[in-house]
């Protein structure tokens, strides 16, 4: 039986270290506690129950209350709880979920998949066969990675490495070596003082075009990056700049792994973030929505002719030396396969493209009322953010408690929001309906008026 409520309270964060969070400040300002999810809405340890705007973290895709998925879980524990497909050994819901994840993403290109545990085991696993696939072909010398500042691909040394922001860097330096960092298409700040979404675009790519050169095309391995960065703020290129980046990498022979593991499954409007800007990547990482965060699950997605470099081989190079004891688990397979067919059948796609029409608009509207809101950011489905700002004029950064104020009082209005740093960001459900539209923005509206 779970504990009651005064234990909870009594206990929360005194044992335990939270993820992205200063363990002494989560003892002091305790964590909200959920106890329950229904639908797109969460209940925490008081029974206050609000719309879920951050949808888990970017992965709940279908909702708290997706019954398929869910008893597909409980029969696969009855039927086969475990087993490892390390090399030897296989399981059915793998092989059937190969098949379903191939015919998905045939438009992007990618016809095989290595199973993980999560985004970051899926980034670390793509870094890893990227730099292989380049030993099988000859060109050991390529090694280097290349990245946009301000993205985001998880927490693993190569993950952490590629990572754009200081704040997950610092702290665990030196990582990996040979990373290099170009400019992100970030409108409302960027070293090039550009606001024109096409001439910015244009601006990074050079960049990306110098670093190569700096570099010498012979030793990158590939680039990795967000079709849509995410945590990094919602921050969406202007659509000439993802096949800008394919282009150059194809002529430099350098991979380009598209790290998916928010924008796959429909987040954007489109089926994968790739395929709203019309391109096909090499590699593309998944996790998160595979399963509608039911069970920490991912794959890696790969395209035909980096497949076909492995498969053809007859060195002994392409032998892969790399995985995980739960790659291809087969409760997480299982869940991965009701969770695509519901995804399909519902074409979340679709709403989160109408929906996130709705909250964009609306999100703006807020802007023109609070001037604290310096810029917002959306656009292109369910992932949207407003930056926060203390003066409109020279953007200076607000005070740090400020967001935080925020989302509190939207919280206890309706909503549960996401805080990074100055920026206030929403990934809810796909399955959000008009009426959730209105009540986070209700919310949100109450948490500006606060202030």
């Amino acid at each position: 039986m779970p504990k009651d409520e005064n234990f909870l309270k009594a206990n929360n964060a005194r044992h335990l270290w939270h993820p992205m969070a200063h363990p002494a400040d989560s003892q002091k300002n305790p964590p909200t506690i959920v106890t329950g999810g229904q639908g797109v809405t969460i209940t925490d340890v008081d029974g206050h129950t609000v719309v879920d705007a951050v949808g888990g973290l970017w992965n709940v895709n279908l909702g708290y209350s997706c019954q398929p998925v869910k008893d597909a879980i409980a029969a696969q524990l009855d039927r086969l709880p475990y087993y490892s497909i390390f090399r030897g050994t296989s399981n059915d819901c793998v092989i059937e979920l190969a098949e379903e994840l191939k015919d998905f993403f045939a438009p992007d290109g990618l016809t095989r998949a290595f199973y993980t545990s999560g985004g970051s085991d899926s980034v670390e696993t793509a870094l890893r066969l990227a730099r292989q696939y380049h030993k099988v072909r000859g060109e050991a010398a390529r090694v280097k990675f290349l990245s946009l500042k301000k993205g985001y691909h998880g927490t693993h040394f190569g993950g952490a490495s590629v990572n754009g922001n200081a704040n997950f860097r610092t702290a665990y330096e030196p990582l990996l070596a040979g990373c290099h960092h170009i400019p992100a298409p970030y409108t409302y700040r960027n070293p090039f003082n550009e606001t024109d979404p096409a001439k910015l675009a244009q601006l990074c790519l050079q960049a990306l075009e110098d670093e190569i050169a700096f570099q010498g095309a012979g030793t990158i391995a590939a680039m990795i990056m967000e079709p849509i960065l995410g945590a990094g703020g919602v921050i969406p290129p202007h659509e000439s700049f993802m096949p800008g980046v394919a282009e150059i990498c194809r002529r430099n022979g350098i991979l380009l792994i598209a790290d998916e593991v928010i924008t796959a499954f429909g987040r954007t409007g489109a089926w994968s973030g790739s395929r709203l800007w019309g391109v096909q990547p090499d590699f593309m990482c998944t996790a998160k929505a595979i399963t509608n965060g039911y069970f920490p699950f991912g794959a890696v997605m790969i395209a035909e002719h980096v497949a076909e470099t492995f498969e053809k081989d007859e060195t002994g190079r392409a032998a892969i030396g790399h995985g995980y004891t739960y790659s291809g688990h087969p409760v997480g397979a299982a869940a991965a396969l009701a969770c695509l067919a519901e995804t399909k059948r519902l074409d979340v796609a679709a709403n989160a493209k109408a929906r996130g029409a709705e909250l964009f608009a609306g999100v703006q509207a807020l802007m023109a009322e609070h001037d604290i809101i310096g810029d917002v950011r959306g656009g292109h489905g369910l992932m949207i953010a407003m930056e926060l700002v203390s003066d409109r004029a020279t953007k200076a950064a607000p005070d740090k408690a400020l967001p935080g104020k925020v989302q509190k009082v939207a919280y206890e209005s309706g909503a549960m929001v996401r805080v990074s740093g100055p920026n206030i960001i929403m990934s809810p459900p796909l399955v959000l309906t008009s009426a959730d539209v209105q009540t986070i923005l209700g919310a949100l509206d109450a948490g500006f008026r606060s202030l």
